[in-house]
């Protein structure tokens, strides 16, 4: 089947403005007028999702910008049925622009008797014939291997370190980026190796989800501006005691880089 050259983008109603701003930012730079498909993405009154697209899409390169953020389960339903509507249109590529990638916190079983809902919704987006995943730091990088398709994982470190140099631009040296627990080192040593400031880690104990038990600092602190890294932000209460706890170490500044603002808390 023949494809176009020029890719199209459609949209659910998960982050319109997003969807608006690249097709913008595309049409700049392409010097062409890149615009949504026209579509429709409607509930019927018991709650179930009806996507109708009113263009030609036959032959056509898709892009659907839809993260799973919350409402996940409303979002990641909306990308499936647009993704199979696109299908049964003849699209010659289906590709999910996904900046946030929902449910990509329960990667593991780390009980008895619990799913790894991330593979499963893996298996879901792939099974719609959905073609490659373009996302955003995801929560844990291993989850590109839970695909059969390509997954493309983008890092918000080069823009957050652009930013850095910007606000603390007379102040580098008295930098410290801290990772809020062991799990997310390796994210915040390439921030770290990007702006050449050292390294320290908030060591946690969760005794059961959205509870901090205990937190300890590893690494001297003191004197520091402290820059927090994550990519999740929720009901924010990792970051908060991290911060109090990076403040009763000697810490004379927190600030916080996040990549995705869930904030649901």
């Amino acid at each position: 089947m023949a494809q176009t050259s020029e890719p199209k983008l459609i949209s659910g109603n998960a982050n319109m403005p997003l969807a608006k701003a690249i097709a913008r930012r595309m049409s700049l730079h392409r010097g062409v007028n890149v615009g949504l498909v026209d579509a429709r993405v409607e509930r019927f009154n018991d709650g179930e999702i009806f996507v109708e697209v009113y263009e030609n899409v036959r032959g056509e390169d898709m892009f659907i910008i839809q993260p799973t953020s919350n409402p996940a389960n409303d979002n990641l339903m909306e990308l499936l049925i647009m993704a199979d509507a696109l299908r049964r249109s003849s699209a010659a590529r289906v590709t999910a622009v996904l900046p946030y990638f929902g449910y990509a916190r329960q990667d593991r079983r780390t009980k008895a008797r619990t799913p790894i809902t991330a593979k499963m919704v893996a298996n879901m987006m792939v099974g719609t014939g959905i073609e490659r995943i373009l996302t955003m730091d995801l929560h844990a990088a291993q989850i590109q291997g839970f695909f059969d398709i390509p997954v493309d994982n983008l890092y918000a470190s080069p823009v957050f370190a652009l930013d850095i140099k910007n606000e603390f631009k007379d102040r580098m040296s008295e930098l410290m980026v801290i990772s809020p627990d062991v799990g997310g080192v390796a994210r915040a040593r390439e921030l770290a190796k990007r702006i050449n400031s050292p390294l320290a880690i908030v060591d946690k104990r969760r005794e059961k989800p959205g509870e901090i038990a205990e937190m300890t600092v590893i690494g001297d602190v003191t004197d520091k501006i402290c820059l927090i890294v994550d990519d999740i932000c929720d009901t924010a209460g990792t970051l908060c005691k991290a911060a109090e706890v990076l403040i009763e170490n000697g810490a004379k500044e927190v600030h916080s880089y996040i990549s995705h603002g869930v904030r649901c808390g």
